[in-house]
């Protein structure tokens, strides 16, 4: 009987302190759920209006102007710029009210998850710029060199073009990748790559390219003294 009644005891304390741990953490669970509740709301509302305020501003047709959505769209992937930073500040401002939780629920592992979380964004942020710019950069000296091949008088312009502008974007983007600390060492081996295969290639074309029309002058050249010879003896 004492036995059971000691095991009694004990079952009876161990549920009595667990309510008072519930009780006691209780403040800090609701606390913790108004604070992501309101935050989210929050979020979704500066979200909605920094969409709409960018849209005010003509930004994605502006882009549409200088032909920066256009490799997106080719891709299958919408463009939409001014929705894109809207949903990144909504998210910016979810994982920010995430971390206030977790810190109130004194979660730290999951504050620091979400504290990396946080600062990777700006990282996004960067790339997003830097492919951005490339592609614009791209679609620039695309149209100078297709203009300055068509001003020669060759009908290799809109060619030279793809090749230049497609260049600048693969290398924008492994940027991007970089930037976004994605296989960093991989892509500098791919880069390396790259640009040796563009070295090679390009030497070769120029040196088999060089050596036949340096054929054709001096079978030319060859014809014009045979000519003048046959002329002496005439």
């Amino acid at each position: 009987m004492n036995t059971i009644q000691t095991w009694g005891e004990t079952i009876s304390l161990s549920f009595q302190d667990l309510w008072v741990r519930f009780i006691n953490f209780l403040p800090s669970l609701i606390g913790a759920l108004l604070v992501i509740i309101i935050g989210w709301i929050i979020a979704a509302a500066l979200g909605r209006l920094v969409a709409k305020l960018l849209n005010k501003l003509w930004l994605d047709k502006a882009l549409r102007k200088i032909r920066i959505g256009e490799i997106f769209e080719k891709a299958g992937v919408p463009f939409n710029v001014s929705n894109s930073l809207g949903f990144l500040v909504k998210w910016f401002l979810i994982i920010v009210s995430m971390m206030a939780a977790a810190d109130i629920l004194k979660l730290s592992q999951v504050t620091e998850f979400l504290n990396r979380v946080l600062l990777y964004i700006p990282n996004v942020v960067i790339a997003v710029i830097i492919l951005l710019v490339g592609v614009l950069f791209a679609n620039f000296i695309a149209q100078i060199v297709e203009h300055g091949v068509k001003a020669a008088k060759l009908e290799t312009g809109h060619f030279l073009a793809g090749i230049a502008k497609w260049s600048i974007i693969v290398f924008a983007t492994l940027a991007a990748l970089v930037q976004l600390g994605i296989a960093s060492s991989l892509l500098q081996i791919l880069f390396t790559g790259l640009v040796a295969m563009l070295a090679i290639a390009g030497g070769l074309a120029f040196g088999l390219g060089g050596r036949q029309h340096a054929e054709k002058v001096l079978v030319n050249l060859e014809k014009d003294l045979r000519k003048k010879s046959d002329g002496h003896q005439d």
